[in-house]
């Protein structure tokens, strides 16, 4: 591949996620914390702002229409930038796609992807020979480690009705020693994800999905092998919480030292320890605090990040993420001399065939079937 080709994929790559270099250590603290759990309160965009461990967070939440025969929208293109449309047009954008929306082949080294799918369903292919296709509720967890290239394509699936689609994808940091570990990937399957359940005293449910960390005695899947999340002292959790009106659940405390950010995404009327909370805003906590979470107008969806902070040096430049600017020089060097292995699709939109069901087919030729 000469080297203008690389760096244009690559672009596609960094776009994608909108992300420029970053570095961590600066304090965000906008409250005097030592009578109120809540150290900053800040407005969500596309992309999330995250602390140590995560890197960001990206909330993804488009109204696909009919799907053609091509799994692309019936609707006209006209308008949109074609390859690179993320402004909101007739409810959804095409990302990268330019048949099918999504992200067509792109490499990642040096942290991981936990891509958290609420709606609608994504097709997995990678430069390892794995695929898959899942949604609807489930979660791909994948470590890129040393190196790999996949695309990430939401097909649109229904001719007879709209193909609605929304999804969290969160980038978690790999400490400096497995930045370079063999690239996998694991699913978490909706009906394998626990659920903690509180009902008060009113009879209205709190549910927390928990897709890392644990509640008491509900605990999540185990994480992959060199995940930051895989040393339960780091406290890693991806909670995800729906709270039915006029319900409340106290959020227990972790440990001092641990970031823990709270994403108020949907509802009315999110009380944090009697403050109310704009909808669609972040609030960043002090961790070893319990939190006082009530309903007070509407049902409320919330997602919980949580970590003990790495506190290594990040250089990040789009889809690698190292610690020092000669290990991203590196990156891509090697991946414009190995590609990560190359890509053994025919396309770089790799989409499955309409019929096919929840899948996983893994690198060492393991498949899963959910139907």
């Amino acid at each position: 591949m000469q080297r203008r080709n690389f760096l244009s994929r690559l672009g596609l790559g960094f776009a994608a996620l909108g992300i420029p270099s970053i570095t961590f250590g600066q304090s965000k603290n906008t409250k005097n914390t030592t009578m109120n759990p809540i150290k900053s309160i800040k407005p969500l965009g596309f992309q999330w702002e995250t602390a140590d461990p995560f890197l960001f967070c990206v909330h993804h939440e488009d109204k696909f229409p009919k799907g053609n025969a091509e799994m692309g929208p019936t609707t006209s293109m006209e308008g949109r930038h074609m390859g690179s449309d993320f402004i909101i047009k007739d409810g959804f954008r095409m990302y990268h796609g330019k048949k099918v929306p999504g992200f067509p082949g792109h490499p990642h080294r040096g942290f991981e992807t936990i891509t958290v799918v609420r709606e609608g369903l994504v097709d997995h292919a990678d430069s390892m020979g794995a695929a898959g296709r899942y949604g609807d509720g489930d979660v791909q967890w994948m470590t890129a480690g040393k190196g790999v290239q996949h695309s990430e394509m939401f097909p649109l699936l229904h001719e007879d009705k709209e193909n609605p689609m929304e999804l969290f994808q969160i980038w978690l940091n790999l400490p400096r020693k497995n930045k370079m570990v063999e690239p996998h990937f694991k699913m978490l399957w909706k009906d394998t994800i626990p659920i903690f359940t509180y009902q008060n005293d009113k009879n209205k449910k709190t549910n927390i999905e928990i897709i890392a960390g644990d509640l008491g005695i509900t605990k999540a899947s185990t994480p992959p092998p060199n995940s930051w999340a895989s040393d339960i002292t780091n406290e890693v959790a991806v909670w995800n919480i729906s709270i039915e009106k006029e319900g409340s659940w106290i959020m227990p405390k972790a440990s001092e030292g641990i970031n823990r950010t709270l994403y108020f995404y949907d509802g009315e009327g999110l009380l944090i320890n009697g403050e109310e909370i704009p909808t669609y805003h972040a609030v960043e906590v002090v961790a070893n605090t319990e939190l006082v979470l009530v309903a007070n107008k509407t049902d409320l969806k919330i997602l919980v990040l949580q970590g003990r902070p790495i506190n290594e040096p990040v250089i990040q430049y789009g889809p690698f993420v190292m610690n020092t600017k000669e290990e991203i020089q590196k990156a891509f060097d090697d991946y414009h001399e190995t590609q990560f292995g190359g890509w053994p699709w025919k396309r770089l939109d790799q989409v499955h065939d309409r019929n096919k069901g929840r899948f996983a087919l893994h690198a060492d030729g393991r498949e899963e079937i959910k139907g």
